[in-house]
């Protein structure tokens, strides 16, 4: 039986495994508004797969023809699932094509069972993500230890808007380095740094690695709507 998934954090949407190029990959891929799978090459890198409006089938196996090939799993079987759109809506089917099942959050797929934002599918040791950026009814299922949308302050929020300016030229940005930000808000830089570790913890993210908090928080707060 496959290692069940218990956390955002243990699957390909984890971002403590995740570079911040590949942080900028999945912000890029989010802003477009499309669904969009993530999961991990053999030699580990990341890979994103659009499901594009004009899709309503995505196969997954080891063969070569299929849309998501994952050659290099000797459990996935040569036609595992698939992905097949109805309506509005994603959903993940294993009518038996696999030898070893499909699992879906760490419960074994029966039949048709429909995607929601943050699911996580296992198909031999690979996992598997899916993003859904535009269905505002969409929650994950996996669970995310996430709190939701924090409550600001008005200070806090003008630095969050602060930070994020850069992204307001281009998708590639980086976020405004702290000089910047209190150049802006006429604050000293060490007022600037309080404001930033209060906003790492209202964002769960004060655990991350130093080199990546700054485009976490960036991206988290895009994906809210707390900074257009």
């Amino acid at each position: 039986m496959p290692a069940r998934t218990k956390t955002i954090e243990t699957t390909p949407l984890g971002k403590h495994a995740a570079s911040p190029q590949e942080l900028q990959a999945r912000l890029q891929a989010e802003q477009l508004g499309q669904p969009f799978l993530v999961y991990r090459s053999s030699a580990g890198r990341q890979t994103l797969f659009t499901l594009h409006p004009g899709k309503a089938r995505v196969t997954i196996g080891r063969g070569p023809s299929n849309d998501i090939a994952l050659g290099w799993d000797t459990e996935v079987s040569r036609l595992h699932a698939e992905l097949e759109k109805l309506g509005a809506e994603w959903t993940l089917v294993d009518d038996g094509l696999s030898r070893n099942g499909t699992w879906l959050n760490g419960t074994r797929v029966a039949g048709r069972q429909r995607l929601r934002d943050g699911d996580v599918i296992q198909a031999g040791q690979t996992l598997i993500a899916i993003r859904v950026p535009k269905n505002e009814d969409s929650r994950p299922t996996v669970a995310a230890g996430g709190r939701g949308v924090p409550q600001l302050t008005p200070a806090q929020r003008r630095v969050l808007e602060a930070l994020c300016r850069p992204y307001k030229e281009t998708e590639f940005a980086t976020p405004a380095t702290n000089q910047a930000i209190a150049e802006e808000l006429f604050l000293s830089v060490d007022a600037v740094k309080a404001h930033l570790r209060a906003l790492f913890g209202a964002f769960a993210i004060e655990d991350l690695p130093q080199n990546q908090k700054r485009s976490v928080l960036a991206m988290r707060a895009l994906q809210l709507g707390l900074v257009k």
